[in-house]
């Protein structure tokens, strides 16, 4: 395939990874790459057409990377990371590496007064998720007001000190369990999400995404968010736009993502209360949440509906990313005397298990799982426990051309997840893939920039 040539308006910021499909359509231009690397980190003036961008809980820059491939005028002014359960700041490190030091802070974002950063036109970021995650069990979840969970506070803090300097825009990702947690009351974690935004003068949508349903090269279904402050151009359309018809075809997320509806069920409710009233009652004694995956709230009145994606363009499989099993390092090949392992760990299986708290007998059972991993499909999702030489139910598994078994490297996760070849390089293989698997795709954030700059 022809190596991409970049436009005159990525002013040969960019250098370019091997082609491996191509990927646009009328109203997305995605290189016909999975990879786009900086050759060394960029600073300018800001102009005022510039939109300028905060990002926390940054990672190794997912959201960066996805604003900056949509335009030049998105600029990241400010961003932060902060990993409390390790001394070595991997993320960190490699961020700065990557976007260079300036306007970049390593510190417990708890601790950063407001003051201290920027305004801003755009504050993004995907605030910690374990609380939600689905690795975590829904008895165990904490929610809101788990360690994790309760980082959404930082996010509200920012936002209420910031006053009316408040960014005008927002877009934030969490995993798709955040609509429906916690277990023993659906929807109420989301509730107080959209509660404190709306106090805040935002109007908010959301959309859960899969990934792979637009093209993308990995299952990975996530909540998307993203909010206007209420008086600015895009809030004042949604105002004035029939709600059914925003979501599903002139709001953000219907022109990043075009869907149809999956069935006609529409849920619409106003969240009553102050926020403590709301984390103690909100849908209580309720079996399902009342949040369906496509929405909109305009001043605490929600309306949600079920849609489904509407896409009909080139897919990235995961056989198109792997890199010449020549070049694959021998500490990812698995050896013939552990297949049996694997494949008992990725077999179906029905156990009999002892409740330790109860002392109860149960039994569990679990599905088969491909083994090894479909080439010519989207992979699963990556996980952060993809490290390691250990066999696993989770990590992918392919046979190569030489009719081997291996694990995949870390610079087909980073392809996995559109980061840059290498982005993560410089911290060990283990390392590099628990930061993939705690990343986002960033051609989600890249296909929601591209409309958000038309409009802002």
């Amino acid at each position: 395939m022809t190596p991409y040539t970049p436009t005159n308006e990525e002013e040969n910021r960019w250098t370019f990874c091997e082609s491996v499909a191509e990927y646009s359509n009328t109203t997305h231009r995605m290189a016909q790459q999975l990879s786009l690397f900086p050759t060394e980190p960029s600073y300018r003036t800001t102009k005022d057409s510039d939109i300028k961008v905060v990002e926390l809980f940054a990672g190794v820059g997912g959201f960066r990377i996805g604003l900056e491939r949509a335009s030049r005028r998105f600029v990241t002014i400010w961003n932060n990371q902060w990993e409390p359960s390790t001394k070595k700041q991997d993320a960190s490190i490699i961020y700065a590496k990557r976007f260079g030091a300036e306007g970049h802070s390593n510190e417990d974002i708890a601790t950063v007064p407001t003051s201290a950063i920027p305004n801003c036109d755009l504050l993004c970021g995907g605030f910690p998720c374990q609380d939600y995650s689905v690795a975590t069990t829904l008895r165990h979840s904490g929610g809101i007001e788990g360690k994790k969970g309760v980082l959404w506070w930082q996010i509200h803090r920012i936002l209420r000190e910031m006053g009316k300097d408040a960014p005008q825009f927002l877009m934030l990702e969490n995993v798709d369990r955040l609509l429906v947690s916690p277990a023993n009351q659906r929807g109420r974690d989301f509730a107080i999400i959209l509660a404190s935004l709306a106090d805040l003068g935002y109007v908010v949508e959301w959309r859960i995404i899969n990934a792979a349903d637009y093209g993308m090269p990995q299952r990975r279904r996530r909540t998307y968010i993203v909010a206007y402050k209420q008086g600015n151009k895009i809030a004042n359309a949604a105002g004035q736009s029939d709600r059914r018809k925003w979501l599903t075809e002139n709001g953000t997320m219907a022109k990043a993502f075009p869907c149809q509806v999956k069935k006609e069920t529409i849920s619409e409710f106003k969240i009553e209360g102050d926020l403590s009233s709301v984390s103690a009652d909100f849908n209580k004694g309720q079996k399902s949440s009342p949040f369906l995956n496509t929405g909109i709230m305009i001043g605490r009145n929600v309306c949600s509906i079920d849609t489904e994606p509407a896409y009909s363009g080139p897919m990235i499989t995961l056989g198109q990313i792997l890199i010449d099993e020549k070049d694959v390092p021998e500490c990812f090949f698995i050896p013939e005397e552990d297949l049996p392992k694997w494949e008992y760990l990725k077999g179906h299986k029905s156990l009999k298990r002892v409740n330790k708290e109860t002392g109860i007998e149960y039994n569990y059972s679990e599905g088969a799982m491909a083994f090894p991993d479909y080439l010519d499909r989207a992979s699963r999702t990556i996980i952060t426990g993809e490290g390691g030489t250990g066999p696993s139910r989770f990590k992918h598994v392919i046979k190569t051309p030489g009719g081997r078994y291996r694990r995949l490297v870390p610079l087909e996760l980073e392809r996995l997840n559109m980061f840059p070849d290498h982005h993560t390089a410089g911290v060990t293989d283990m390392r590099r893939a628990f930061l993939m698997g705690n990343a986002l795709v960033t051609g989600i954030v890249e296909r929601i920039a591209l409309v958000l700059e038309k409009n802002i």
